[in-house]
């Protein structure tokens, strides 16, 4: 049975990297003594050797050994014998890029879908839709395929904001953006807010956090929803 968390971000202002999630985290990795790490999203500035150790650092606080992909020759045998998987966040297309370079983005989709407990952050996140096309991130390097996941039945936008009406800013808001996508593609689009996350067990998807998220259609009006919503009959 799947189980999933899909987080808006890693990191709430003020707080410590995953500390509002550590709790939930605890739950979720219950029978793990070592997880997998991703870090293929981080695009320089920081090595993949220290993205793993800041991750590492923070499920030391559960008791949560961390290993990164990268340091095993094969990384597909590495997945398939994962006690747990997480990809934290960065640029997606980088990281669609690596997944597909490295042979993994299927073999990824089938360990969650038997059962590994996966968490994704951000770009992590923005991985688990049926697609990447609604990543607000640029489009730093080209990747072979928009297909992701396809974990849940929708695609994901987030950190997602909401219009500010005392700015002066003319540019295009979030929500103009998935409209855009709206022109020419049908599937949903989920905007989760910061501190927001899905809960993915099986086939129901229940939204938690304390703020809304607002659902997207194409030529629909956009809908809020509450914590705690159930999400399953998104499609």
């Amino acid at each position: 049975m799947k189980s999933i968390i899909i987080a808006s971000t890693s990191t709430l202002h003020g707080g410590s990297y995953l500390d509002y999630l550590l709790p939930e985290l605890q739950v979720h990795f219950k029978n793990c003594e070592s997880i997998l790490f991703i870090p293929f999203a981080r695009p320089g500035g920081i090595s993949h050797e220290q993205y793993t150790n800041t991750v590492s650092q923070a499920f030391g606080k559960i008791n949560i050994n961390v290993k990164g992909i990268h340091e095993f020759e094969d990384a597909t045998a590495a997945i398939n014998n994962a006690q747990g998987i997480f990809t934290g966040g960065g640029n997606t297309f980088l990281l669609v890029t690596q997944l597909y370079k490295n042979n993994i983005m299927s073999t990824l989709a089938e360990a969650v879908k038997n059962g590994t407990p996966y968490l994704g952050t951000s770009a992590g996140s923005n991985i688990c839709g049926l697609s990447m096309q609604t990543t607000n991130d640029m489009p730093i390097i080209y990747p072979p395929s928009f297909q992701t996941l396809g974990l849940i039945p929708f695609n994901l936008n987030p950190h997602y904001l909401d219009p500010d009406s005392q700015s002066k800013h003319m540019g295009e808001t979030r929500e103009t953006r998935i409209k855009e996508f709206h022109a020419f593609n049908t599937l949903p689009v989920l905007g989760l807010r910061e501190g927001s996350w899905l809960d993915v067990k099986g086939d129901q998807i229940v939204l938690k956090g304390n703020l809304s998220a607002r659902l997207f259609r194409q030529n629909q009006e956009p809908e809020e929803l509450e914590p705690q919503t159930d999400l399953s009959y998104v499609q």
